[in-house]
């Protein structure tokens, strides 16, 4: 963890709440990410992430740095809050099927061919819950094992041993091979 965030975390914990602006800023772009690709829906995303800053803010002096990243933490809230949206929305919905990918220009971009988003979800239904997660976590939101491992409550072994199954199992299936071309994992 950077001296500053942690500095600025200490002093949010010391009942200094006017430097959270900080931890906002530098967090909010990637956790609005993380919450519409599993929504689907903007004020839905703006709503939950809104949620998610002013949980955190409350709950900062919870926050224990010799127990993992704040980033894992701010991750594993906003992750909580959209199961929790799921599961009180009136609507019924599949919480595991959770796991949108959106469709604007800035994700369509990412893709290394001009194929839609639609083939990806398309790749990604072939897979467990558990294992798209773990995907989504590690390829669009660009999480590390250490803080996928910190959200999800699973061992860095046992993630990377996943990712290494699904390798695997993409390049072993030619149905498959589509979304291994399109996000690109060549790497584990």
């Amino acid at each position: 963890m950077e001296t500053n965030e942690l500095q600025i975390i200490t002093e949010c914990q010391n009942g200094d709440l006017s430097c959270f602006g900080d931890i906002y800023n530098k967090y909010i772009d990637k956790i609005y990410c993380f919450i519409y690709y599993r929504t689907g829906h903007k004020q839905t995303a703006e709503d939950i992430t809104s949620a998610v800053f002013l949980k955190s803010m409350d709950k900062i002096s919870g926050f224990n740095p010799r127990k993992g990243k704040f980033s894992s933490w701010l991750y594993r809230i906003a992750r909580n809050s959209v199961i929790d949206h799921y599961r009180t929305k009136k609507e019924e919905y599949n919480v595991d099927e959770c796991w949108y990918l959106g469709d604007n220009d800035e994700i369509e971009s990412r893709l290394d061919a001009g194929l839609k988003l639609g083939q990806v979800k398309k790749y990604l239904s072939n897979f467990s819950e558990d294992q798209r997660e773990i995907i989504i976590m590690r390829v669009w939101d660009g999480l590390s094992y250490a803080e996928i491992a910190d959200i999800t409550g699973k061992s860095e072994g046992a993630l990377k041993m996943a990712v290494s199954r699904i390798l695997r199992k993409i390049r072993n299936n030619p149905e498959l091979v589509g979304i291994y071309i399109l996000i690109g994992l060549n790497y584990s």
